[in-house]
C-alpha cells in the first residue's frame, strides 16, 4: 500500500514540551504560554518552522517549555540572535521572550535598533515592573517611588513607558495585553504573528512574589471594565458597564465621556485607526493612564512596511545577478595569480 502523508494540525497542548514547568504558581507566565500554543495550533506552524529565543530572567524560561527549536541566551541579547537566526533562516517563525529588565535595560540598544530595522521578528515583552529572577530590584519600568530590594527609600528613576519607546524607535507594530485575558492575548498574538516585520506585544504581567498584583488596577474584575479600552481596528474606542463611556478627541488632547451626557453621541467617539502612519493618535492612547483615562489594551499600531530581512535578500540577490564572479574560487583565481610548488 503506497504511504499517504496525513496532514493532522497540532493542538495547542501539542506544542508543550516534556519538561516540567518552574514558574511560580500563579506567574502570569503560564497565561502567555497558553496563549502562544494557541496561537502556533491557529496557524498550525509546524514544529521544525518555529524558534523561540530568551535572553535571562524568568521568562526566559520559556523555551525549555514549547516544543520547538528553542535557544535561552544572554542578558539583554536575544533580539541580536533572533536577528541572524531570522537573516540566515527566512523560512523560520521566530518568536523573541524578554522581560522588562531583558529588553529595555541591558538589552535597551538592541530594542531600539531591532525596531528601527523592522525585522521580521515576534517579540514578547513580559513587563512586571521588577527584576523577579534576582529577587525583586527595580527595573526600568517600575513606578516612580516604588521601594524595592534596590530602592529601600523608593526608586528615583523615571520609567520607560514601553509603547512610547517603540514608537520612538519607528516601530511598526505594538500591541499592548494583560495576563489575565487567554482568549483576548491570543488574538492580538495572532495579529502579531501575522503582522510583517518587528511585531512587540507588551504583556502586563504579574510576578506574584515580588511585585504581587503591580496591575491589580487593571485586571481585577471589579474594575476592569471601567479601567480596560479593548482596541479593535475600525471599531469605537467605548468602555465601561454596557459600554457607556467612550474616547472623544478635545482639542489636542484625549477626554472620556459618557454617551448621552451633555449631547455626547456616537458621533463623537473616535474611531481606532490602527494602520495610520501618523503615530500621533497611538501615542495619545499609549500615554492613557489610571484614574483619569481606561488603559489602551489590543493592537494600537499595525502598519505596514518592508522587513529588514526582506531588503537584505532583495540586496544580495540584486548584487549576485550582477556580480562579476559567482563564487569565491572565481574572485581567488582571478588576476595575477601563481603556483606554489
Amino acid at each position: 500500500m503506497e504511504n499517504v502523508a496525513i496532514n493532522c494540525p497540532l493542538k495547542p497542548k501539542d506544542y508543550g514540551s516534556d519538561q516540567e514547568v518552574k514558574w511560580c504558581p500563579g506567574c502570569g507566565d503560564y497565561a502567555v504560554l497558553n496563549a502562544v500554543q494557541r496561537v502556533l495550533s491557529e496557524e498550525n506552524v509546524p514544529k521544525e518552522k518555529a524558534v523561540f529565543i530568551s535572553g535571562i530572567g524568568c521568562s526566559s524560561r520559556f523555551p525549555y517549555y514549547i516544543d520547538t527549536y528553542g535557544f535561552h541566551s544572554i542578558h539583554g541579547r536575544p533580539l541580536a540572535i533572533a536577528t541572524g537566526t531570522k537573516i540566515v533562516n527566512p523560512e523560520l517563525n521566530v518568536w523573541v521572550v524578554s522581560g522588562d529588565g531583558d529588553a529595555l535595560a541591558i538589552g535597551g540598544n538592541h530594542f531600539i535598533h531591532a525596531l528601527r530595522r523592522n525585522v521580521n521578528l515576534n517579540l514578547l515583552l513580559f513587563n512586571n515592573q521588577i527584576y523577579g529572577l534576582t529577587k525583586g530590584q527595580y527595573s526600568p519600568t517600575t513606578k516612580q517611588g516604588q521601594v524595592t530590594k534596590s530602592s529601600p527609600h523608593g526608586t528615583i528613576d523615571i520609567p520607560f513607558e514601553p509603547g512610547k519607546l517603540v514608537l520612538g524607535s519607528e516601530g511598526k507594530f505594538y500591541a499592548r495585553v494583560v495576563d489575565t485575558d487567554v482568549k483576548f492575548m491570543a488574538s492580538v498574538l495572532l495579529a502579531a504573528n501575522q503582522h510583517t516585520g518587528l511585531s512587540v506585544v507588551e504583556v502586563l504581567q504579574n510576578c506574584v512574589i515580588f511585585n504581587d498584583k503591580v496591575h491589580d488596577l487593571i485586571t481585577n474584575k471589579a474594575a476592569k471594565q471601567d479601567h480596560q479600552l479593548l482596541l479593535e481596528h475600525g471599531k469605537p474606542m467605548l468602555f465601561g458597564q454596557d459600554n457607556q463611556k467612550g474616547i472623544r478627541l478635545n482639542g489636542l488632547e484625549l477626554e472620556v465621556v459618557t454617551l448621552g451626557q451633555n449631547g455626547v453621541t456616537m458621533d463623537d467617539i473616535l474611531v481606532h485607526d490602527a494602520h495610520t502612519e501618523s503615530a500621533v493618535l497611538h501615542n495619545l492612547l499609549i500615554d492613557m493612564k489610571l484614574p483619569e483615562f481606561p488603559i489602551a489594551l489590543g493592537v494600537i499600531r499595525d502598519v505596514k512596511a518592508l522587513a529588514y530581512d526582506e531588503l537584505l535578500h532583495a540586496q544580495i540577490a540584486e548584487q549576485q545577478e550582477h556580480a562579476a564572479f559567482n563564487s569565491l574560487d572565481e574572485l581567488f583565481a582571478s588576476g595575477n595569480t601563481f603556483e606554489v610548488k
